[in-house]
């Protein structure tokens, strides 16, 4: 089963050799590693293709942000799954690859995700924040749920009959884009209680006081915009549902202290 990994970065030189390592390292043998750089001017381009052995496609070029990149992947990826890995990510350990194409081996299944941790941008051992997920059922996404997006595997035939990010939420289309998948059209998942993912913090929709409120207005907008009936606390209530994700970060710290 040939999976493509989708990598989007710009101006990512601090961080984009461990993803392409991370990549690199995989074990399972048909991956598709394609890279869209959004015509980065800070020695990205150059580390990329100084350590992008296993890289199918690179494409840098400017672009109209994160989604539309990652639009431009999609349309580049010829694998039979796709999964999203950007430039401040890594896999959690070389099997991660290997557990997606056996869960995907279930004809069945339109997608399978699965748990990530939030760690320090410069200590990556330093969890901050653990993000466990659980089997869908109804009503999540009005809850402001979401499966965590570089854990979230879909066949491309599920992007081809139902459409990529949706470019008019500049912060919360993969929220948009998980809600349609599974919430309106009904796709299969499976959820695999692992961690397959360590993201750095301070990506974009988590940077800024500014950015985190205009993100959860997105998603509240994305909820009504499909039809969801969400209450007029749905913004409360997401932001409420992550902070079990740093208690549970802070618990694994102590188990892990000697």
């Amino acid at each position: 089963m040939k999976i493509s990994i989708i990598t989007v970065a710009y101006n990512a030189v601090s961080t984009i050799t461990d993803t392409l390592r991370s990549v690199a390292a995989q074990s399972h043998p048909e991956i598709e590693h394609i890279v869209v750089d959004g015509a980065s001017t800070d020695g990205t381009l150059e580390i990329i293709e100084r350590n992008g052995k296993r890289i199918a496609q690179l494409i840098s070029e400017p672009d109209q942000g994160v989604y539309d990149a990652m639009n431009k992947g999609l349309h580049l990826a010829m694998g039979e799954v796709v999964g999203f890995l950007n430039a401040d990510d890594v896999y959690m350990h070389p099997e991660v690859l290997a557990k997606v194409a056996a869960t995907m081996a279930d004809p069945t299944l339109d997608a399978c995700y699965a748990d990530l941790v939030y760690v320090d941008r410069l200590q990556t051992n330093n969890v901050v924040r653990h993000w466990t997920s659980q089997d869908y059922v109804p009503g999540l996404f009005e809850k402001g749920w979401m499966p965590a997006h570089p854990t979230f595997f879909v066949r491309k035939s599920v992007y081809e009959k139902f459409g990529g990010f949706n470019l008019h939420y500049r912060l919360q289309a993969d929220f948009e884009l998980a809600l349609r998948f599974m919430c309106i059209h009904d796709i299969q998942t499976r959820y695999v209680p692992e961690i397959w993912v360590r993201m750095r913090m301070g990506g974009m929709s988590n940077n800024s006081i500014r950015n985190m409120i205009r993100g959860n207005l997105e998603a509240y907008a994305a909820c009504r915009a499909n039809g969801l009936s969400v209450p007029p606390w749905f913004i409360l209530t997401k932001v409420l549902s992550r902070v079990p994700q740093f208690i549970r970060a802070r618990r694994m710290k102590l188990k892990s202290s000697p």
